[in-house]
């Protein structure tokens, strides 16, 4: 990996940053990176404030509606990949 990260690098590395599991070195890139980027500073704040929020909040039930479609359409997904994928 070079000394400097690209954008690109960056948004692969933003989730394990944020988590606090990424190595040192990597730590020490990213914090470089969105110094020196105003862009992918603002997607590191933004995401870091939402998932403050969340982190913050009550878990919610989702509604069995919600549920329902939801798994209907991971099951058509899984038809039509698997249809694809035999063709």
């Amino acid at each position: 990996m070079t000394s400097l990260l690209t954008c690109k690098e960056f948004l692969g590395w933003l989730n394990e940053y944020l988590d606090e599991t990424a190595a040192a070195e990597i730590r020490s890139l990213v914090e470089s990176h969105i110094s020196t980027c105003p862009n992918c500073w603002v997607i590191h704040d933004t995401t870091k404030k939402t998932l403050q929020v969340y982190k913050g909040m009550e878990p919610q039930l989702l509604p069995p509606e919600i549920h329902n479609r939801i798994l209907s359409l991971l099951e058509k997904a899984a038809l039509e990949k698997r249809a694809a994928q035999s063709d």
